[in-house]
This record gives structure tokens, C-alpha cells and sequence, in this order.
């Protein structure tokens, strides 16, 4: 029972990881690695396959081993988020009180991302 839980949870958590790519306010990683913990403790195949995929397995996999992200990921990941919040802040977002929430939450994520060991890729 508990590995039909685990393999759930793992799995909305990679879902909502996805939805964060594209989603202002919303993290990625922390949801990619979450997932990658339930299916380490709850499926073989699932965790081969979510550490191995081609999008987002070398992220996974980096952080999970150095603790660290590359200065390329970082760049992306906060090049992203801002493009999207931005673009939801000018464009689609009315309300001023939402408008200062998603901003706040992208500083936040910001923050975060900033706080992370920077990994030097061997040349």
C-alpha cells in the first residue's frame, strides 16, 4: 500500500514539476525531486526512468549527487521564470494584490535558485 501511495505521490509531484516549467510562482526542481525520491523508495523502473530523461534526468541527477546546479541551469531556470512572470504580470494579470503575489513568489524563487551550490561542468 504504501508504494501505490508513494508511486501517486511521485507522480503528481512530477506533474506539478512540469506545470512549473511554464507556471510563474510555481518550482520545478524541488517538485522533480520529490518525485524522483518516491519512486526511488517505491519504484525501480519509475526512478530509472525519471533520473534517465532526456528533459529533465541530468538536473535531477546533478543535484542530487553535487548538490548543485550548473551556472547553465541556473540562467535557464531564472531566465524562464522571469520571462513568464513578466509576461503574466504585464499582460494577463489585472488584480494588483495578484500582480505583487506572483512577483513576491518570483523573488522568492529567485532566492532560492541564487542559494544553490553552482557546479563547474568539467570541460
Amino acid at each position: 500500500m504504501l508504494k501505490i501511495l508513494l508511486i501517486i505521490l511521485g507522480t503528481v509531484s512530477l506533474s506539478l514539476g512540469i506545470i512549473g516549467i511554464a507556471t510563474p510562482g510555481l518550482p520545478t526542481t524541488p517538485f522533480l525531486l520529490l518525485s524522483a525520491a518516491c519512486y526511488l523508495r517505491s519504484s525501480e523502473k519509475l526512478y530509472i526512468w525519471v533520473t534517465n530523461h532526456k528533459v529533465f534526468g541530468k538536473y535531477i541527477k546533478t543535484y542530487h549527487e553535487k548538490k548543485a546546479m550548473t551556472l547553465k541551469s541556473k540562467i535557464i531556470s531564472l531566465s524562464m521564470m522571469w520571462s513568464m512572470i513578466l509576461l503574466s504580470v504585464v499582460f494577463f494579470i489585472n488584480n494588483n494584490i495578484v500582480r505583487s503575489v506572483v512577483l513576491l513568489a518570483g523573488l522568492t524563487g529567485t532566492a532560492v535558485i541564487l542559494r544553490i551550490k553552482t557546479y563547474k561542468q568539467d570541460e
